[in-house]
């Protein structure tokens, strides 16, 4: 007895649809069976940590590196580098210096002070907040403080110093991470090394209005460094 045409036809109909459906899951079983056999494959993305970026130049790597080995990583004791010390980690001039963190204008922030202050206001904590808080994949947060050529050179090294002190402060205080002392570098340059040009009243900073290089110069830089050193 021949089966009908109609029934033939669906009984096709659905034959020709299930073997995709077959074939999705033996793939969907075979592809978590992969996956529970390779945790460490998912782990290691889980762990991800910072990677070159391409303003993570070999000279700003290697100024970074001696940075977070001498004296930036605030660790055992340690409290940054002062002018004298900067000097010799960079082993670069005050201009070529500051020129190895150029690429860096967009994801900086230059926090600014008042005449012979160390507090930071309301809108440099503001801005250190907004910083610390766009870490991405970068587990090296660098402070670079500085004072204008105003006072003796003494003071103004105390003053640079307690201008990353401070932010280093706020940053213990806000956030409470456990992990600060590993990430954070701190470098206080004074009046000696490493001046400001008036070009970088151009980079975003915790004030408006005019700037001038005495201006520019009362202030830390602050910014997560996304380079693997």
């Amino acid at each position: 007895m021949s089966m009908p045409t109609s029934t033939r036809t669906l009984l096709l109909l659905g034959v020709a649809l299930g073997i995709p459906a077959l074939f999705e899951v033996v793939w969907l079983n075979k592809a978590s069976a992969s996956l529970r056999a390779a945790p460490e494959a998912a782990s290691e993305v889980a762990i991800a940590t910072a990677s070159d970026v391409e303003y993570c130049s070999p000279a700003l790597k290697a100024v970074l590196r001696r940075v977070a080995s001498a004296c930036g990583l605030v660790e055992s004791g340690a409290r940054g580098c002062k002018p004298t010390d900067a000097k010799m980690v960079a082993a670069l001039s005050g201009g070529d210096f500051n020129a190895l963190f150029k690429p860096l204008s967009d994801r900086a922030r230059i926090l600014q002070f008042d005449v012979d202050a160390v507090e930071l206001d309301e809108g440099a904590r503001t801005v250190v907040d907004q910083v610390w808080s766009d870490q991405r994949g970068a587990s090296f947060f660098f402070v670079v403080s500085r004072a204008s050529p105003d006072g003796d050179t003494e003071y103004n090294q105390q003053l640079s110093a307690q201008r990353a002190q401070a932010v280093f402060d706020h940053l213990d205080r806000t956030f409470k991470d456990p992990e600060l002392r590993r990430e954070v570098g701190l470098l206080w340059l004074g009046e000696e090394f490493a001046q400001l040009g008036k070009e970088f009243c151009t980079w975003q900073r915790s004030r408006e209005g005019e700037c001038s290089s005495n201006d520019i110069n009362r202030s830390a830089f602050v910014a997560w460094i996304d380079c693997a050193i």
